[in-house]
This record gives C-alpha cells, structure tokens and sequence, in this order.
C-alpha cells in the first residue's frame, strides 16, 4: 500500500520521549482488503534492520518484543481491522513503547515495551489473515528518539564562559546597582521633603498668635478715686479736697 507511517506532524505533549513516540493512525487504508477476522500489526526495526525483516507467514511466527536486542525487530500492537476503518471510532495517536510492564511479563504474548535505545527506528503496517500477510504499508523515515542524559555527565556549574557573556552580565549587574540607587534616592527625597514640610506647619502654628474667642477682653480700669493722670511723664497725684468756706 502507498500509505507511509510517521509521527504526527502537529505539536503533542510526549510524541518523542526516550523509550517512545507517537504515530498517527492509518485510517481507511486496509477497507478494500480486510475482512471481518483480520487483524493489524505493527512492525518496528532498527533501520538497518528493516531491509532484512520478512513478513511471519502466521501469527504463531510473529517475533516477540523480547527478541528485539537480536532479532533487532519485533512486531506489536494487535489490532482488528475494524478499528482502522472509515470512520475511525479509536484515538487518532498509537504510542510505541509505552507499555512498561512488559519488561516483567515472561509470556509470549505481544508487548509494546519501552524502546531500549534512541534507534533509529522504522515501522510499518501489517494486515494479518487467517492464512498470513494480505497487504502492508510501505516503511516510515527514520524515528531517532531522545537521549537521555546520565546525572554523572551533567556540569551544575559550568566553569568555562566566553568574555562576552562575563561582559554583558557585569554590565547586567551595573545598570542593576545604578537602577536601585536612583530609585532610593527619590525615595529618600520625597520623604525628606514631606517631613520638611510638616515641620514648616508646626512652626508657622507655634509662632501664630492665639487669642481665645470666649474670653472677652480685659477692659482699662479707671484710676483710684482722688487720683488723677499728670500730663505725660509727671505721673499721678492726689486731689485734696477744696477748703471749707468760712463766712465772716
């Protein structure tokens, strides 16, 4: 068949990991050619292994996961035909490798075990009678999954920088300090200034003159009786009376 696995093209959380990746489905590929019995498989080489792989003439023959570090091929994921048909009613994403007790299973059964190195892989699609191989799909590209790195190999400090990354980052660290002394400079102004001010009110009231608004005013008290106010300077003196008048 002309129809060519791969991975799917959109962004998807976990399509390549280290021991998996994700294919799309190959829906209404096998219609013309599956019958109600049939069932489709998936092989999975190494890709200089892939020329070499024939097809199992049954499903007695099938080569098991557990083979694959000598075979350096296997084949899995089991599926009726009707799974694959128009309209698809299954999940549009297959996932290889992501069964991860397979490592513990000892039956003979199909398994979809973690992929034991980065590859690279090819895979393709195999649709299985009751009397072997009906049609199959042509090879995918090469699938290379992701290292993973070992904690011994990774540096937490790297030691080995270029000048320009020790230059940009001092300038980085300068423009820092400058950036917080300016902004507590205006911070220490504008609270200087505000205490100034209230100062200023302070003083403006204590120097104000504060005169009582219910107390009336004390009023000039006259001089004692007999006692009278000189011109200016001569102070006060006292009045005698006038002398009796005698008749003669």
């Amino acid at each position: 068949l002309p129809y060519v696995p791969r991975v799917p093209p959109m962004a998807l959380l976990g399509k390549v990991t280290a021991t998996t990746f994700a294919l799309e489905r190959p829906c209404c590929i096998f219609d013309r050619h599956a019958s109600a019995s049939d069932t489709v498989w998936l092989a999975v080489a190494f890709a200089n292994a892939s020329a070499i792989f024939r097809n199992p003439p049954s499903r007695a023959d099938v080569p098991p996961y557990k083979e694959l570090p000598t075979t350096h091929s296997y084949m899995t994921l089991e599926t009726a035909a009707a799974a694959y048909a128009c309209p698809a009613p299954s999940p549009a994403v297959l996932r290889v490798g992501g069964d991860t007790a397979c490592k513990d299973q000892g039956r003979q059964d199909p398994c979809n075990g973690p992929l034991p190195s980065p590859g690279p892989y090819r895979v393709k699609f195999l649709l299985m009678g009751c009397h072997g191989p009906k049609a199959e799909t042509r090879w995918s590209d090469l699938i290379l999954l992701r290292r993973a790195l070992s904690p011994s190999t990774i540096d937490p400090v790297p030691t080995h920088r270029g000048s320009d990354v020790v230059v940009i980052a001092s300038l980085l660290a300068s423009l820092g300090t400058v950036l917080a002394t300016a902004v507590l400079g205006a911070l220490g102004a504008k609270v200087w200034g505000s205490l100034c001010q209230r100062d200023l009110g302070t003083s403006a009231f204590a120097r104000r003159s504060y005169r009582t608004h219910h107390i009336p005013p004390a009023l000039p008290q006259p001089p004692p009786p007999g006692c009278q106010c000189s011109p200016p300077g001569l102070g006060c003196f006292a009045l005698r009376p006038p002398a009796p008048c005698h008749r003669n």
